[in-house]
């Protein structure tokens, strides 16, 4: 396979994954978006395209909801840095979603930004599988009212679940009305996810309460360490069947890993509310570089 040269871009498809995968084990990141099916799952709104500068992969993305922005570049010749972000910065206005350590490093002559909005939430996996201790009470409070009072059974997300799981969705984005531009891309990439899951590396857990899927979840390996969870749907009308598989995936799938990351809060209260619930023992901060004034 050829690989497009800046100034030409190639639209993300299934068939990069094989590079994009190459470039990210060899300078792996922290951050959500730095994984192949993040970007995949999101093509159908945030339109991303990717090109080779300086031996860098550099992924423009031109999202409906947002204005337009490179990723950080991956790999690459790092005395050339500067000059790989500066060619980026005169196609889109800014870099997005750059974690602390590549602003530190590359960030010499550029404005940096904080953009707490992106900031991940890191879990101690062992936290969130044991729920342990006073700081967990709510949480584990809910979790015996599901189990006492619903018969349920925990599997592995199996392609034949797909329909059910798509139900689900539609159920779950029903109770939201109809949404912003964001809700609607948010369901395409869910949708987009349940589609290419085995093949993206993707690996889910599925509840069943009498018999019908009323929870399902996604999550991939992001680092060494680190594990990613982008996708989390549950019947809101089942008492404390989140927190519950929150729970089980984690403990069932994830206990070979150190640290979840479970995203970020979009600057939206509520969930960032949800997330600090579950005491996050660090953040992924992430910051904006755009050129000088």
């Amino acid at each position: 396979m050829s690989l497009p040269a800046y100034p030409d871009f190639k639209p993300v498809g299934l068939e990069d994954q094989a590079v994009f995968s190459d470039y990210l084990e060899r300078d792996p990141s922290p951050v959500c978006e730095l994984h192949f099916a993040n970007i995949f799952i999101w093509k159908d709104s945030e339109h991303p395209r990717w090109t080779i500068l300086n031996g860098s992969l550099c992924v423009l993305v031109e999202p409906d909801f947002e204005p337009p922005y490179f990723l950080p570049p991956v790999g690459g010749e790092s005395e050339r840095i500067a000059d790989t972000i500066a060619a980026c910065l005169t196609r889109a206005p800014r870099l997005s979603r750059v974690p602390d350590a590549f602003a530190a490093r590359c960030g010499a002559g550029f404005r940096v930004e904080e953009d707490p909005a992106n900031f991940d939430y890191l879990y101690s996996t062992r936290d969130l599988a044991e729920l342990k201790g006073k700081k967990y009470d709510g949480k584990r409070n809910r979790i015996r009212k599901f189990e006492s009072t619903f018969a349920h059974e925990y599997h592995v997300l199996a392609r034949a679940d797909v329909p059910g799981c798509l139900r689900l969705l539609e159920d779950w984005f029903e109770g939201k009305g109809n949404g912003d531009s964001y809700l609607k891309a948010e369901k395409l990439a869910i949708v987009e996810a349940l589609a290419m899951f085995e093949v993206l590396g993707l690996r889910g857990g599925v509840v069943k309460v009498g018999g019908r899927i009323e929870a399902f979840t996604l999550g991939g390996r992001l680092t060494a360490e680190t594990v990613f969870i982008p996708i989390e749907i549950a019947n809101p009308g089942l008492v404390g069947l989140a927190q519950w598989i929150n729970r089980e995936f984690v403990r069932r799938e994830w206990s070979g890993f150190r640290l979840v990351n479970r995203e970020q809060d979009m600057g939206i209260e509520g969930l960032r509310r949800a997330k600090l619930s579950y005491q996050p023992a660090g953040l992924v901060r992430k910051s904006n570089l755009t050129l000088p004034a």
